[in-house]
C-alpha cells in the first residue's frame, strides 16, 4: 500500500502526534517533524541515518514568525528575507532559547526559511509549531524531488508522503549566515550568488566543512548515487577511458552520439540552467537504476545556478 497521499488533514494529525511526514517544497522533499518534539527530531536523525552534528533547517510560514525562532536579525538578513521569501533561501541566525539544541547541533544559531510551496505553506498554517525538514533521503544519497523518490527510500519507515508533484527548483536552498553581521554563504543552492549580491553586495563563500558544519549540506560527500560518478569537462574525451563498461552520461545540453554509451540524459537542450537544476536529481535517480559501471557527468558553465549544479555533482563524485 502506497504511503503517498494529498491529504493535508492526515499530515496535520500525524505531525501533531509526533510522527514524521515527508513534505514537498520548491527545492526537494523534506522529512518533517515538530521542532519542539524530541521524539520527532530524534526520529528524523534516525530515519535519515544523519549524524547529530549536522544541524536541521526550521521551516516557518512567513518572516513575521522569525521573532519566535531567532533573537536577532541583521539588516542584510532582513533585506534577503524581503527579496527571496517565500523561496529557496535559508538564513542562519542567533537562536531563541526555546529552540532545542538538538535542532542546531548544539550551536547558538538556527537555520530557518519560508518554503515556496502551496501545500506545505497550508500545512504549516494549520500547525501550532514550525517544522524541521532536512531532505527526505538517507544521509549522503541523492535528494528526492518527487513523492515516489521518497517512497522508494522510506516506505517502511514513515507513514506518509504529502504529494505536491515534482519539485520546481530541484536543488536545495542556498544558505547564508552572518559573521559579525556580514553575510557568509555556507551552501550554494537554488538562489544564485549573483541574485543575492544584487540585493546585499559581496558575499564571502565558505561552503565546505566536514567537522561541526555551520549549516546543512557542507560535507564533502553528499547527494551521491550508488554508481561511481565522475565530473568532467568533456564527456567525449573520457568515454575511451572506460571502454567495455556500462557507461551512463549526464550531459548539459548536447546528446553525445557514441555507441559505447549505455544510457544518457540531457539536462537542458535549451541551455537553461533553471531547467537543468530542476532535472538534476531526478536524472541521477534514473541513471542510478540502470545498473551502470560508471556515470560520466558534464561540468556546467560555472555561473549563476551552474555553480550550484557543479557543487552538487562535485560532492556526488567524492569517494
Amino acid at each position: 500500500m502506497s504511503i503517498v497521499s494529498t491529504d493535508i488533514s492526515k499530515a496535520v494529525q500525524l505531525l501533531n502526534n509526533e510522527e514524521l511526514v515527508a513534505i514537498p517544497t520548491e527545492t526537494v522533499y523534506g522529512l518533517a517533524g515538530n521542532i519542539f518534539s524530541e521524539k520527532a527530531v530524534k526520529a528524523i536523525f534516525k530515519t535519515k541515518q544523519r549524524p547529530f552534528f549536522n544541524p536541521l533547517i526550521v521551516h516557518i510560514t512567513s518572516a513575521d514568525k522569525l521573532d519566535e525562532i531567532v533573537r536577532y536579525v541583521p539588516e542584510k538578513a532582513k533585506l534577503l528575507a524581503e527579496a527571496f521569501w517565500p523561496g529557496p533561501l535559508t538564513l542562519v541566525l542567533p537562536k531563541n532559547n526555546n529552540i532545542p539544541k538538538l535542532i542546531t547541533a548544539g550551536k547558538d544559531t538556527v537555520a530557518v526559511r519560508v518554503p515556496n510551496h502551496p501545500k506545505t505553506l497550508e500545512l504549516l498554517n494549520r500547525l501550532d509549531f514550525p517544522l524541521a525538514a532536512p531532505s527526505a533521503n538517507p544521509f549522503g544519497s541523492i535528494s528526492p524531488t518527487t513523492a515516489e523518490h521518497v517512497e522508494g527510500y522510506f516506505k517502511d519507515h514513515i507513514k506518509m508522503v504529502l504529494d505536491g508533484g515534482a519539485c520546481q527548483r530541484g536543488i536545495e536552498s542556498t544558505i547564508i549566515g552572518f559573521e559579525n553581521d556580514e553575510p557568509t554563504l555556507y551552501r550554494l543552492g537554488s538562489t544564485s550568488v549573483e541574485a543575492i549580491e544584487e540585493v546585499i553586495g559581496a558575499v564571502e563563500i565558505k561552503n565546505k566543512k566536514d567537522i561541526a558544519p555551520d549549516a546543512p549540506g557542507m560535507l564533502d560527500r553528499h547527494y551521491a548515487p550508488q554508481t561511481k560518478t565522475i565530473l568532467v569537462d568533456s564527456i567525449s574525451e573520457n568515454i575511451s577511458n572506460h571502454e567495455g563498461k556500462r557507461i551512463g552520461v549526464l550531459a548539459y545540453q548536447d546528446c553525445i552520439d557514441d555507441e559505447r554509451i549505455t544510457f544518457q540524459i540531457v539536462l537542458s537542450q535549451s541551455k537553461s540552467l533553471l531547467e537543468a537544476a530542476s532535472k538534476l536529481y531526478d536524472a541521477l535517480h534514473q541513471l542510478d537504476k540502470q545498473h551502470l559501471d560508471i556515470i560520466i557527468a558534464e561540468r556546467l558553465p560555472d555561473v549563476d545556478l551552474g555553480k550550484s549544479i557543479n557543487d552538487r555533482l562535485q560532492r556526488a563524485t567524492v569517494r
